[in-house]
């Protein structure tokens, strides 16, 4: 090991990622009034349901949360306020799931059916009993009245449901209605977000109420605004003024909201293109879901050449500054200096992911392409040309596993970047993977609550410059019975896939699979008990990280093999009581992160010694 070797302890923490309250602006404006009348028709006697109803960023979610952190509220419901967002595609399943998380912590299985789920949700709600629960179901949209009604039947005494959406669900009783900010509020509001102060005063008073008075009183618009200008000179800001001014969005939805974002994002263009890119590619993702700051790395790494990790993050962060995105870290530790970010994701409102698709529609080189599509339909870009390359670097499917025929059909060779979304239990990669031959980045994401079986892996093999792989509630018992050899792979990271029975395989061989192999992150996999042995065999690799993989037992007694690790993370891994005797062989391991366990603390002190 070496002289400046690291060591770093950490103590389990308790996630805040399942039903977890959103965090609450720094500044808030213009909520009282609304917040007063919001407890006093929710808290009353008998009354269990609520719809708190609004346009698209007027405020309902952080009006929500205020709610939620409310003393009277706090002191009413204790700890039992869970808060879950919905979106577009409602789930039973994983909504339960998330309250199945929080209510017993990380190590809980997945239920097997939406029958098992109910079940489970009517004992939960039985043995509550006479303690007050509420619900916060956020951003809840159309077709979600089924939803609605199965928790609405599950109602036990003092068990209240606070719904947010854009629509008032005429079923669910009348509506508690969030109006947009009052002239005063609004700016108040962008005074702050502006950070309009004594050395402002270059800009003349008449630009911000300009500004403002095109917002409309939507939080979201003055706040977004108001960054974007922050200390910017006043050209920018009459530049600004007239693009508000021109009162037409170029928007399918032809909202005002929508022309104050979309004036701040074409302000990126002037300043920082790669940041304006990084928005954009949120856009690969589905709505209403967090997307793993990890996989954004992998993807920005490649395409932008950002090699390091927190470059990445500087961006995410410079977004955030912006109220472009919500960053979010589920674990808050002290920072780490090995650049740990498997518990960084990212929020986005649905209105800003749709902005990002509209942009990504109106670039003339279609580096981009969205495809949010289910069935078998697919479109028209893809069709018109299908006898044409495909220029898009980044593809981005969410579909319900099922793949036109005629996609194959189409050259997508120039593809740099496959994101894969789906919410099914079985998955095949698609057969036109095999002809991306310049993919080096591919991410699949099963959103639903079982791990999918991945079939088709076998196509990898084809693939030369493929470098990182992602998978998140993945299983792969097929690359045991038909082994890959993807030479060029980098990195591959496995988020609460089902691996135990491959890595336990002795027909699965790791260093044959990906012999090149230099990072390996595996984390909230509680079914792997064992790493495979010839794990050991890979001598490119440079970083292990095991994270919230609870039931691994042991590592590998030959990893002093791996001559060129230089960080080995392991967090969380409750029953790994002692390292190899090994451990002292590996020379370049220059940082080391491991679970305050004594019986591991102090035979690592005597390794070391």
């Amino acid at each position: 090991m070496k002289e400046n070797f690291v060591i770093q302890n950490h103590s389990a923490g308790v996630p805040k990622a399942w039903c977890a309250l959103p965090e609450l602006p720094e500044f808030l404006v213009g909520l009282d009034e609304a917040l007063s009348g919001l407890k006093m028709k929710l808290l009353k006697d008998g009354v269990s349901r609520l719809v708190l109803s609004a346009p698209g960023g007027c405020g309902k979610t952080t009006l929500a949360t205020k709610f939620c952190q409310d003393k009277q509220v706090k002191d009413k419901f204790k700890e039992k306020i869970f808060f879950i967002t919905i979106s577009k595609r409602p789930n039973l399943d994983l909504v339960v799931q998330e309250l199945r998380q929080s209510s017993m912590g990380s190590k809980v299985p997945t239920f097997e059916s939406e029958v098992i789920a109910v079940r489970w949700l009517q004992e939960f709600l039985k043995e509550t009993g006479e303690n007050p629960l509420l619900l916060v179901l956020d951003d809840v949209w159309p077709g979600s009245e089924s939803l609605l009604q199965k928790f609405d039947e599950l109602k036990m005494a003092n068990y209240k449901i606070l719904v947010t959406s854009r629509y008032e669900f005429p079923g669910f009783g009348s509506p508690h209605i969030l109006k947009p900010l009052n002239y005063v509020d609004a700016m108040a509001l962008f005074h702050d977000s502006a950070s309009l102060g004594d050395k402002s005063s270059h800009v003349p008073k008449d630009l911000p109420r300009k500004i403002v008075e095109c917002c409309k009183g939507f939080p979201l618009a003055i706040t977004v605004v108001g960054r974007s200008l922050c200390e910017k000179p006043t050209e920018f800001w009459l530049k600004r003024v007239r693009a508000l001014s021109k009162g037409a969005s170029v928007l399918d939805s032809s909202t005002d909201l929508l022309i104050c974002l979309q004036s701040s994002l074409h302000a990126l263009d002037e300043e920082d293109t790669i940041l304006k890119d990084c928005f954009l590619d949120l856009g690969s993702f589905p709505e209403g879901k967090r997307i793993p700051a990890s996989a954004l790395i992998d993807i920005w790494a490649e395409l932008y050449e950002l090699n390091e990790d927190f470059l990445s993050i500087s961006n995410l962060q410079e977004l955030a500054t912006r109220s472009l995105v919500d960053l979010i870290v589920t674990r808050k530790e002290r920072m780490e200096v090995d650049g740990y970010y498997s518990e960084h994701f990212v929020a986005q409102h649905d209105l800003l992911r749709q902005l990002a698709i509209y942009e990504t529609k109106l670039d003339p080189n279609k580096r981009r392409l969205i495809i949010d599509k289910w069935g078998d339909n697919l479109p028209k870009c893809l069709t018109k040309q299908r006898h044409q390359p495909i220029k898009t670097r980044l593809l981005s499917i969410s579909s319900d596993g099922v793949f036109s025929t005629t996609l194959s059909n189409i050259q997508l060779s120039e593809v740099e970047v496959l994101v894969l979304n789906f919410s099914t239990d079985i998955y095949a990669l698609p057969e036109f993977v095999a002809k991306m031959e310049n993919l080096k980045v591919l991410i699949v994401t099963n959103h639903g609550s079982l791990p999918a079986k991945l079939s088709n892996f076998q196509l990898l093999d084809s693939l030369p410059n493929l470098k990182r792989i992602r998978l998140e509630r993945i299983s792969i018992p097929s690359i045991a019975k038909k082994p890959v050899n993807v030479k060029s792979l980098k990195k591959i990271s496995l988020f609460m896939c089902r691996i135990g029975q491959v890595f336990s395989n002795s027909s699965f061989q790791i260093s044959y699979a990906f012999p090149n192999l230099e990072e390996l992150n595996i984390d909230y996999c509680s079914d792997l008990v064992e790493l495979p042995v010839d794990l050991c065999d890979l001598m490119e690799l440079r970083k292990l990280s095991i994270t919230h993989c609870h039931n691994l037992s042991a590592l590998p007694d030959e990893i002093g093999k791996l001559i060129n690790l230089e960080v080995l993370r392991l967090k969380s891994c409750t029953d790994l009581k002692t390292f190899p005797a090994s451990i002292k062989d590996l020379e370049k391991l220059t940082f080391l992160t491991y679970l305050i366990v004594s019986a591991l603390r102090s035979c690592l002190t005597t390794l070391v010694k």
